[in-house]
């Protein structure tokens, strides 16, 4: 005799509907990270892997030792590929993209040499759009544009909300010779277009000014930025504006907009707008045995007022920004931890969020 057993279907929902909501949002996902290696790319491919994706990241080298910080990672072993790619070698970029559900496309030069930076900044993003869009897995490309693309304008009145529908000026650019900001702006505005024509779902982060722990060995640019106040190089401070964001709030944006089947368009991320005084008083508040400036280079005209920058769209997806304070703490922790930044005192302030901007 044969017995049919009969599953109860409502029982066996509810059990698979647990084991999904038990299983990492990332699970069964693969995403490539470009630029791998980078400040920003490493947080993120820390995220990534944490909320259970398996990565793809795309470097010059994987057997480079400057690799090694991500492969130590946790869930690396078994969830990360490190890719050998250029981003002007199209069909190295077509194999790091295949079978691939997302992509995060955060590699960028960081110069202002006109050759060196406009032209591998666009037309390495368009071989990513098209590899993407060939690829016919990629439900999502994420790219990483910068607050350049967003504030270079002159005409810009002082009362005006910096938000995501503000561009930098391409004439002004050109004449000032800010080539990186330039070709961020340019590879952005193309990315836009090339995804519209292929039918890409492209979202765009631009962030700030980008602070707080390093993952990997060498010092970046913007650390550099905190660096020169401590060590001695940096006499004076200018008499300036910049935003700030911490780098791992920066990882956490790339992977909302990822996720939220809402998203769309732009996301400025930004903590808040300090000037050059705020950033050296705070500084010299946490570690006050290092030679931070006092004063400013330009004594004679008025200090330039920070403007008003607006980070709604990512706290409407639920993100909480880490305070400056805390991000530039961490920053100059990290900086001795790795040896950048020779440890003058072991003391740790009491209360990082106490220290006034």
């Amino acid at each position: 005799m044969t017995v049919v057993v009969v599953a109860d279907d409502a029982a066996a929902a509810a059990a698979a509907a647990q084991q999904q909501e038990e299983l990492p949002p990332g699970h069964g996902q693969t995403v490539c990270v470009t630029g791998a290696a980078g400040y920003i790319a490493s947080w993120l491919v820390k995220l990534l892997l944490e909320r259970g994706y398996t990565v793809k990241g795309t470097v010059r080298n994987p057997d480079d030792p400057k690799n090694a910080h991500l492969k130590a990672l946790d869930g690396a072993d078994e969830r990360l590929v490190l890719c050998k790619a250029d981003l002007l070698d199209y069909d190295s970029i077509h194999a790091a993209l295949d079978g691939c559900h997302g992509v995060f496309h955060t590699a960028s030069p960081v110069t202002d040499d006109p050759e060196q930076m406009v032209e591998p900044a666009v037309r390495g993003t368009e071989y990513v759009i098209k590899a993407a869009a060939e690829a016919g897995t990629v439900r999502r490309v994420v790219f990483t544009s910068s607050i350049g693309a967003v504030t270079m304008d002159p005409n810009r009145g002082p009362d005006v909300v910096v938000d995501e529908s503000c561009w930098s000026d391409l004439e002004f650019c050109k004449k000032t010779k800010n080539w990186y900001c330039y070709g961020k702006a340019v590879a952005e505005q193309e990315a836009c277009k090339a995804a519209e024509e292929r039918g890409v779902d492209l979202v765009v982060v631009n962030p700030v000014l980008v602070v707080g722990p390093l993952l990997q060995p060498t010092v970046n640019a913007s650390a550099v930025h905190i660096l020169k106040y401590l060590d001695g190089s940096a006499k004076k401070y200018a008499n300036a504006v910049q935003a700030y964001v911490d780098v791992r709030d920066v990882a956490d944006a790339h992977v909302r907009v990822f996720e939220a089947p809402e998203a769309s368009g732009r996301y400025l991320c930004a903590e808040r707008v300090l000037h050059r005084e705020d950033v050296v008083h705070i500084l010299g508040k946490l570690f006050p045995e290092y030679p931070v400036p006092t004063r400013c280079s330009d004594e004679e005209n008025p200090r330039k007022q920070p403007y008003k920058m607006s980070n709604k769209k990512l706290q409407d997806l639920g993100l909480h920004f880490i305070p400056v304070s805390d991000s530039l703490y961490e920053t100059v922790k990290s900086l001795q931890e790795k040896g950048h930044l020779p440890v003058l005192s072991k003391e740790i302030p009491e209360e990082l969020n106490g220290v006034p901007a």
